[in-house]
């Protein structure tokens, strides 16, 4: 057993994405956009291609924004040229924060990563400041009162690397992260739903938080995630609700 409020901040996190739909859209496309730029626009070899489509369509991204990113990506379209970058920091009680970025324009993006950073009480880190509490993996849970014992079996004949029951009773598969569109594929197969399913940075050692400083941290990822060039805030913070 392991987590806390696992469920509730998932939840959590998604009414927030719901509340923010249109940046949802600019974001969705960014991805797409250089997933095919990385690894080509056929989704069927691109893993990451495969899941950032997946994850616009969940979000009702309409298919021509979804085609014309892809053709952005593989230079068929004009368009602008994104960057991956990634920032590292401290947010309240020195919890781990990691901000992955596409831009055009890193000078930017710096800035305003450490202005959110510094006026919600974090400070920016030096590169590979915190990285090492965090694992690169592929990231599914599932609702609470999923049969454990059936899943397990699934996503161990999926090939998923482990399946760790929450103490709110959410179930957590995790799987390399390359493969997680292929488990994915396996767990719908066998009548699994994932709630959450994505290549994230998983924090190794959580920490919760609760109380001022749950609100001060809540403060702090919004201000990060509402930037333009942010794709993703991942925290070894865990705010109780």
């Amino acid at each position: 057993m392991a987590g806390h409020s696992k469920w509730a901040n998932i939840q959590h996190r998604k009414g927030r994405q719901d509340a923010k739909r249109g940046k949802i859209f600019t974001k969705l496309i960014k991805e797409i956009t250089v997933a095919a730029k990385m690894g080509g626009g056929d989704a069927s070899t691109n893993p990451r291609l495969r899941l950032a489509i997946e994850k616009a369509k969940g979000q009702s991204l309409p298919k021509d924004n979804i085609d014309n990113a892809i053709k952005r990506g593989t230079g068929q379209l004009e368009g602008v040229v994104y960057e991956e970058v990634r920032y590292e920091g401290y947010g309240i009680g020195g919890a781990a924060v990691m901000v992955d970025c596409l831009t055009d324009n890193k000078t930017r993006t710096v800035a305003d990563v450490r202005h959110a950073f510094n006026k919600n009480g974090g400070n920016m880190g030096a590169e590979g400041s915190v990285a090492f509490q965090f694992k690169h993996c592929g990231q599914m849970i599932f609702a609470p009162g999923t049969d454990e014992a059936r899943l397990m079996d699934a996503a161990i004949e999926a090939g998923a690397e482990d399946v760790v029951t929450n103490d709110d009773g959410s179930i957590e598969v995790i799987t390399p992260p390359n493969d997680l569109a292929t488990v994915l594929e396996g767990l719908e197969a066998a009548g699994f739903k994932a709630e959450f399913a994505e290549v994230v940075q998983k924090p190794l050692n959580e920490s919760v938080i609760g109380g001022d400083d749950a609100m001060k941290m809540q403060k702090l990822l919004d201000a990060l995630e509402s930037l333009d060039d942010v794709q993703e805030v991942y925290t070894s913070a865990v705010i109780d609700e």
